[in-house]
């Protein structure tokens, strides 16, 4: 007769929880965190993940993304629908086509260029596939509206839209939606091959203009719904009883549920709902409580997202060679800055507001998403290349971004007193 196998012992799972757990709480509780941005705390998030995991004796290692992609996917997922909905509800002023001009020019002119660009830099530089460098160009040309708050527009109800904070906002908030079809692009150039006489048309109708389409006009009757339904008499008794945290999470995933089984784009849905949520009753304070809720999910998740990320850095250092690096830092300092600043000509933004919304063009979870994704649903030659590259401008992006974020509130601050769309009243 065998002996019994004990009945409790130590679970690497446990184990990788309790790190990730202290590492996180260690992190927020430093002193020195109270004088950092959102994006600088994300640095050494990962910093701090990286050097845990990488010199802590017994630690198991993190899971391998080029492994198991869908627990990446899915986390960013519910990350990304959260904040995208709160992202919806903050924004006070969408009353003139002057303040939407600046975002549909970034989204219509910038990102497509931009993803242009990058995947001919990784064909021509890095010798990715057509497919995976089509691939890359989608999933690092959305900005990203988790780790870019400190840059946007403040909580609902308390102003702070300057132009500059506005475009930001709604860009991260639309534009992680319209990268969607370049990353199914990238899976159809991978599956049917480069001629586009396969697969053009019907990319065209279905994945550009039939899945936006619903994803937007979706989203915003579920949101406009969902506030009618919040502000009425029982809904109000509702909120009373229950508190913005159940709602908030229950809106979310309706929304994008709904969205994603009509097949359109939940990312849009999930934004427009918040978006139109907002408009039924602009100036109810409940909205803060919403927004509020939906901020600590995305905090949490977050953090555990960037602590994990930093942890599998080394072992992604292996296929990140100098062109990878060129590419990341090239997007950064060089192709975003150029495009965004050329595409807002004409929009009647100073050249001080373009360079800085051209420049804070911050990569984040988005990306991790969209990556996950892609080589979840389809094995890709240069898998390793563009989990590490995307990595890579994470991590980057949040040290150049979170370091210069200062000059958003120094710039928009300067103006926000004398600009009648903040929000606020001028001051005395």
């Amino acid at each position: 007769m065998s002996e019994a196998e004990p009945f409790f012992g130590l679970s690497p799972i446990h184990v990788l929880m309790s790190v990730v757990g202290a590492t996180v709480f260690v992190a927020y509780l430093l002193p020195r965190f109270a004088l950092l941005r959102a994006a600088s705390s994300s640095a050494i998030l990962m910093i701090m993940g990286l050097v845990t995991f990488a010199f802590v004796p017994g630690m198991p290692e993190a899971l391998d993304p080029t492994v198991s992609p869908r627990i990446w996917e899915i986390t960013s997922e519910v990350a990304v629908i959260v904040v995208l909905f709160a992202t919806g509800l903050r924004i006070d002023n969408v009353s003139s086509w002057r303040r939407w001009s600046p975002t549909f020019r970034l989204l219509l002119i910038a990102m497509p260029l931009t993803i242009g660009v990058l995947a001919f830099l990784g064909w021509a530089l890095a010798g990715m596939t057509v497919a995976g460098a089509v691939m890359l160009g989608a999933v690092l040309s959305p900005t990203d509206p988790v780790l870019a708050g400190d840059v946007q527009v403040g909580p609902p109800l308390e102003g702070r839209e300057h132009p500059v904070r506005f475009t930001l906002t709604a860009e991260a908030g639309l534009n992680d939606g319209l990268a969607f079809p370049f990353v199914y692009l990238g899976l159809i150039i991978a599956a049917h091959g480069t001629d586009p006489s396969q697969w053009l048309a019907e990319w065209v109708l279905r994945d550009l203009l039939y899945r936006i389409t619903v994803g937007a006009v979706l989203g915003a009757l579920v949101g406009w719904v969902l506030g009618r339904s919040l502000f009425s008499s029982w809904g109000r008794s509702a909120i009373e009883k229950s508190g913005p945290g159940v709602l908030a999470l229950g809106a979310v995933l309706l929304c994008y549920g709904v969205v994603e089984l009509a097949e359109g784009y939940g990312f849009i849905g999930a934004f427009t709902a918040g978006l139109m949520c907002r408009r039924v009753q602009e100036k109810h304070q409940f909205h803060k409580r919403l927004h509020a809720f939906s901020e600590a999910v995305e905090h949490a998740l977050t953090a555990i997202l960037l602590v994990l990320l930093g942890s599998i850095l080394p072992s992604l250092w292996p296929v990140l060679d100098w062109r990878h690096s060129l590419i990341g830092f090239s997007l950064l300092l060089v192709i975003r800055p150029l495009i965004g600043w050329l595409s807002l000509l004409g929009t009647g933004m100073t050249s001080g507001d373009r360079l800085i919304v051209g420049f804070f063009g911050v990569r984040g979870i988005g990306s991790v998403y969209y990556v996950g994704y892609a080589t979840g649903h389809m094995e890709f030659v240069n898998e390793a290349q563009l989990w590490a590259l995307v990595a890579f401008t994470i991590f980057a992006s949040a040290i150049i971004h979170g370091g210069t974020s200062f000059l958003v509130d120094r710039h928009a601050s300067a103006l926000d007193a004398d600009d009648p769309d903040t929000g606020r009243p001028p001051k005395a």
